[in-house]
């Protein structure tokens, strides 16, 4: 695969090696038929960040190269980003060429968009921020339509706002989505719903209660939780929890609650080992868990949370990491059985993969 050629026309090839590098890497599972998700062949990212880069009087975006040169390239367009991205950058960097006080010292610029037409930019600079910033900054908010942030060290300036609100759509019913600046969200908004709808799909008749963990902002957990009685969802990001009750509120669901807390933590928490305060508006006796759902980092469940998830009848597994989610099979498989598998392409042109895995307990 080349991914670096990033012309829609080399999609399909790159996903179709994709796909062929999943079988291959998980044939020791006698797999179900893989269900393919692709995504958008262009526009489909809704943030991006570049550096900026400063010569003589003028400042342009740019990537470095990726040989040991790391030479500077500047970006006049960038396709795979959203429309609404390829329509900000031309007129912010006009804006910022125009005027020194938001040219002096910027060091990076980060977009963070939305299918529903919301955008917030960040500025970062190596220079302290001040009134007369804001002002103008204040300007560019109403010109251009956005809300802005700016950070310098020790330093996190909001002209208004520090999040947008993002729509989507899932099984036929619409979830809005608080983002909060410099918080992990899905990049794919495209392929995220389809995520969601897999998810939903294929959990739509088991019942009982949900245990979800690194819940983030609640991105599974909003729709999921109208196929279970009652959800117990953890996250250990401050931000992320914020959100997912900012998001849970907002769209008036009432079976969800919330504890910020590490996957590791709740599993000492499940095994009676260590009480937490974090955790004393739930009654874990109360639950009647019939699935986990997972979607861990890079790395994976570490072994304890592996065989805690073990102990649920059904178990949804979204990983960013094949790698790793191979390893966490060869021992989830010993006690359950592989019934539904997807791959969601959520970075088209790298070899990035999202995959998607349903089991229950043999």
């Amino acid at each position: 695969m080349n991914p670096t050629d990033f012309s829609p026309a080399s999609y399909q090839h790159q996903l179709d090696e994709k796909i062929h590098r999943i079988q291959a890497d998980f044939s020791v599972f006698s797999l179900p038929d893989i269900q393919v998700f692709p995504s958008p062949e262009k526009h489909y990212r809704m943030r991006a960040e570049f550096r900026v880069w400063h010569e003589k009087e003028r400042t342009d975006y740019i990537m470095f190269s990726q040989d040991e040169f790391k030479r500077p390239y500047p970006i006049y367009e960038f396709p795979v980003g959203s429309v609404l991205i390829n329509t900000l950058m031309p007129r912010l960097l006009t804006e910022i060429n125009s005027d020194e006080l938001l040219r002096h010292k910027l060091y990076q610029v980060e977009f963070l968009t939305t299918q529903s037409g919301e955008a917030l930019i960040t500025l970062i600079y190596h220079k302290a921020l001040g009134e007369d910033w804001i002002t103008r900054v204040s300007r560019l908010k109403t010109e251009l339509g956005i809300d802005v942030v700016g950070r310098s060290r020790k330093q996190r300036v909001l002209v208004d706002r520090d999040y947008v609100i993002e729509h989507l759509t899932v099984a036929g019913q619409t979830y809005a989505y608080q983002q909060v600046e410099a918080s992990f969200t899905q990049p794919n908004a495209s392929v995220c719903e389809k995520m969601l709808g897999w998810a939903v799909e294929h959990s739509k008749e088991i019942g009982g209660d949900l245990l979800e963990l690194y819940c983030g902002n609640g991105n599974f957990t909003l729709p999921l939780s109208r196929n279970f009685d009652k959800v117990l969802a953890t996250e250990v990001s401050k931000t992320s929890v914020e959100s997912a009750q900012f998001n849970i509120a907002a769209n008036k669901i009432n079976n969800i609650q919330i504890a910020r807390m590490s996957s590791e933590e709740f599993s000492q928490a499940m095994d009676g080992v260590r009480e937490f305060n974090r955790l004393r508006h739930v009654n874990l006796a109360d639950y009647n868990f019939s699935t986990i759902f997972v979607d861990p980092p890079r790395a994976g469940l570490d072994p304890h949370t592996t065989s805690i998830a073990q102990g649920f009848d059904n178990i949804i597994y979204i990983s960013c990491n094949p790698d790793t989610l191979r390893d966490n099979l060869t021992s989830i498989t010993q006690t359950h059985t592989i019934t539904a598998f997807a791959i969601f392409d959520q970075f088209p042109y790298t070899h990035h993969l999202e995959c998607g895995v349903i089991l229950k307990r043999k």
